[in-house]
Formats: structure tokens, sequence, C-alpha cells
């Protein structure tokens, strides 16, 4: 941390990451608990020598600096106050004449970390300090690397191992939605070690998973595959085939991501189409964002050093995201806790500097959101190999939304059926611009096939493709077998 990197963390508020406490002449004892949280959790910043007020900081300085570094550091290296020794990175700074002091904790290794006895085991959730149940310490105990493999350098790699096209989309996605992050001035190699796609020059597992090339990526993780498969029915026996469309093996994390957030849109109701290219709006709240967040959640919780795959598998009555490994907080309070403990914590933060994934703890929201939108149920069940979460998809023209909402209104999807092409110009702009999306991300589908995906018939789907001709030159250019859709201007 540079000191305008800490002016800037205390003008903001608390995050997971960052705990700010007073000190002005002793350490309070909430420093211990912190400590704890830390090391069980992602790490993170304790700033001795800045108070909170509310949602305010005020820098107050600490009056004896050495000694508090000292009692703080010898106090993590007696084995009589916690029950593993810890190593901190210590810094300090002078601002405004003022002394601030640093201290980042790591995520341990050898879990749960606890001072005086186990009850005294805590938990980051959000930027709060909880004290952990009996259920999180066993998970704990269980999963002692948890929130730590994905963080280890890799020796011997270097940023040249990084697929060059997902980390140049990955930089203008954030360039794009989110312009104020301050690493977006940084050269590349700054901006990874900014990140925690580099450390140290070496590449972190999290940065290889997230943009690595394939082979550095099959060389370092060599089970990697994020699997993505549409199945014709409510089960493998009753399909009629084995699946109708599966995802080819991609190089990494962010390709697997862009691809499939394509391929679940042909699936939901999603938000009107807008100019953005993840086709989002500002305050977009559809379908497709609630899974959007199951996908984050998916990607930065799976074990992806176990000889499972993470898979998605889209079915005609739900759409399930399965990952490698067990959720490690408290399964009853899912619904009404703010928490989050993620397996990769970095994958996590990268995914929140895009503004693709809410801030810690807030994504569980977004999911059960999808019970709203669509008055049908989230299950999440979780057990020592997985994690399987389940968004139950409602039957065509059951949606609330459907049933809450008018044609009329151009802020939502269409989903009303379509029997005759005498529609008011609004409608019959934003039903085009539906069908542009999903020719754009599946330019071999059928009229039949557009047909079900917009919930008009296919007459209704001819008048508007005719509609799109004259507008901007769509056409089936190939045969019936082998040909695609294609029009003016597809950039």
């Amino acid at each position: 941390m540079t000191r305008e990197e800490l002016i800037e963390r205390i003008q903001d508020i608390e995050w997971d990451d960052f705990e700010a406490k007073a000190a002005r002449t002793t350490l309070p004892k909430s420093t211990w608990e912190t400590v704890s949280a830390f090391s069980n959790t992602s790490g993170g910043w304790i700033l001795l020598g800045v108070a909170q007020h509310e949602k305010k900081f005020e820098i107050e300085g600490v009056e004896n600096g050495e000694k508090i570094e000292s009692d703080f550091i010898t106090t993590l290296r007696c084995k009589e106050k916690f029950n593993h020794i810890i190593s901190v990175l210590a810094k300090k700074f002078d601002l405004d004449g003022k002394q601030v002091l640093a201290f980042f904790v790591p995520s341990s290794e050898l879990k749960p970390i606890w001072f005086g006895n186990p009850k005294n085991t805590y938990i980051r959730t959000g930027s709060g300090d909880q004290q952990a149940t009996d259920l999180e310490i066993a998970a704990l105990y269980r999963d002692q690397a948890f929130g730590t493999q994905s963080e280890k350098t890799i020796d011997g790699t270097t940023i040249a191992d990084l697929n060059i096209a997902s980390f140049v989309s990955y930089r203008r996605y954030i360039q794009t939605f989110n312009p104020m992050f301050r690493a977006n001035k940084y050269n590349d190699s700054h901006f990874c070690e900014y990140t925690g796609i580099l450390r140290y020059g070496m590449l972190t597992y999290a940065g290889l998973l997230m943009f690595g090339n394939n082979d550095a990526v099959r060389q370092y993780v060599n089970n990697f595959w994020i699997d993505y498969i549409e199945i014709p029915g409510t089960s493998y026996s009753e399909a009629a085939v084995r699946f109708s469309y599966r995802l080819q093996e991609l190089d990494n994390i962010w390709e697997a991501y862009e691809a499939i957030i394509q391929r679940l849109r042909l699936h939901v109701d999603a938000a009107p189409f807008t100019p953005r290219p993840d086709g989002f709006a500002p305050d977009d709240d559809s379908q497709l964002y609630a899974l959007r967040e199951g996908l984050v959640n998916m990607c930065s919780h799976a074990d992806y050093f176990s000889p499972m795959h993470p898979t998605v598998r889209v079915f005609d009555n739900r759409i399930t995201f399965q990952n490698p490994g067990k959720i490690v907080v408290d399964m009853k309070h899912l619904r009404d806790r703010y928490q989050s403990s993620p397996r990769n914590p970095t994958i996590l933060k990268l995914f929140r500097y895009t503004k693709i994934s809410d801030n810690a703890g807030y994504g569980m929201d977004k999911i059960y959101s999808w019970e709203r939108l669509t008055g049908e149920k989230v299950d999440i069940e979780t057990d020592v190999m997985c994690t399987n979460v389940t968004f139950w998809r409602p039957k065509i023209g059951t949606s609330v939304k459907r049933k809450e909402e008018t044609i009329e209104s151009i802020t939502t999807p269409i989903t009303t059926p379509v029997t005759t092409p005498k529609l008011k110009r609004n409608e019959g702009k934003i039903i085009r611009a539906k069908i542009i999306r999903i020719i754009k991300s599946s330019p071999t589908l059928s009229k039949a096939e557009i047909a079900d995906l917009c919930g008009l018939k296919e007459e209704g789907v001819r008048y508007h493709i005719r509609k799109l001709r004259d507008d901007v030159g769509l056409h089936w250019e190939g045969n019936s077998r082998n040909g695609r859709w294609v029009w003016d201007n597809q950039s």
C-alpha cells in the first residue's frame, strides 16, 4: 500500500479487506478479532491511527508508534495469544504530521486462527468481523487452504503467460464500466501488480486462471475447464439428444464468462437492448442479472484444483451452476446475513473491479432476486465435494415480470406472444432489438428458434425479419443447413 493508496482508502468506506482503528495510545481489543478474521478469510489491511465515525474516517494518529508496532508484532508472534505465529507486513505513514501504522495480515494456510481459545475464531463478513459458528470452525479445519491456493505465485511465470486478447478485453471493459478505477492509468505490469494478477513479477494462480493462455493454464492447472451444456429436456434421460449445445473448451475464466453470459441471454427475459457491450442497463434488474451473479459466484468459489469441473447446465425447467468445493458460511443464514467468504478472493475482486459483481456479501441478494422476478425458487445445496445453485425456470408466459409489466414500457423486455404484425411503433422496435441481440449471440438460429426465445409465433418473427432487412440489411447467408444471419454494421 502506497501513501496515495492509503489516502484513497481512508476517503472511502471500509471494504472486506480494510479495517481502521483509532489506537491513539493502546491497541484496542477488537484488533485481535480483526487479525483472526483476516487470517481466516482473504487477508486485509489494519490501519492504526484512523478513527471511524459512522461512514467518515478521521486521521488521529498514534502517539507512541514504535511501542504500539512492537506490541502488535510481538503479540502475533506469541503462541500464548494466538494458536499459530502470524507474520505481517508493516508500514508507517506520516499524514499531516500524524503517524499512521498499516499492517497487512495475510490469509493463513493454518486455519482456523484464534486467540485465547478456539471460541475466539473470527471471519470477515463484508466490512465487519463476526465470531465464527461451530460449522464455520469445522469447515476451516477441513479446508485449511481455503482462500490461499489461488493467491500463491507460480515460479517461472511472467506477464507473457497471459492471453493477450483476454487481458486487453478485460482492461477495456474496466475502462468502459469503471472509468474511475485507479489502476486504469497504470501500464500493464503495474496494473497486474495492483490487481493481484502478478506478485513480484510472477503470476498468481488467480491471475493465471482468469487470463492465462492455453499452454500456461494447462501446464500449471492441467484440469482447468469451465463446462457449459444445454440439455433439451428436464433431465439427461428425458432429452432426445445428449445435449443441444456445448461450449468448447476455452483458455481461461474471463473467456468462459464472456461466452457463457451470451448463451444465458438466450434463455431468459433479459433487460432491453442497450448499446453497452455487456447488454446491461445501469440499473438492470433482470433475470439475466440474477444469473450473472450466479455465474460470478461459481467462478469465484470453485476449487480449480479439484478433479471436478465447474459446470453450467441449462435444462428446460432449471439452470444449475455447479462448482467443486463447499460453501463455508452458515447455510441457514444465506438469505438474511451479510456474508462473503470466497475460495478465490482475487478472482472475485477482479470481477468487482469491472462492476460485474456486487460488493462482498450482497451477491446473494441478486441471486435470490430471481424468485421475485420469476415466481420460481432458487435452491442452494452444498456438501464436501461440491455446491449447486439451481435457478428454477418459469414456464413460458408465467414470469412475475410478464404479469406485472405491460408491453408499452420500453424499459422491460418483450415477453407477450405476438400473433399479428399490427404493433405500436415502440413495441416493434423493442422486439426487433431483441431479435438482433439474439442472433448476434447465436447467428445460426432458425426462425422457429428465434420465435421461441422471443415469445412470438413464427409468423411474427418473419414480419420483424422483413422489417430488419429493410432497416439494417438483415438476411440469411448460405444454405439452410450451414448458413447464418448477417446484417449491415455488425460491430
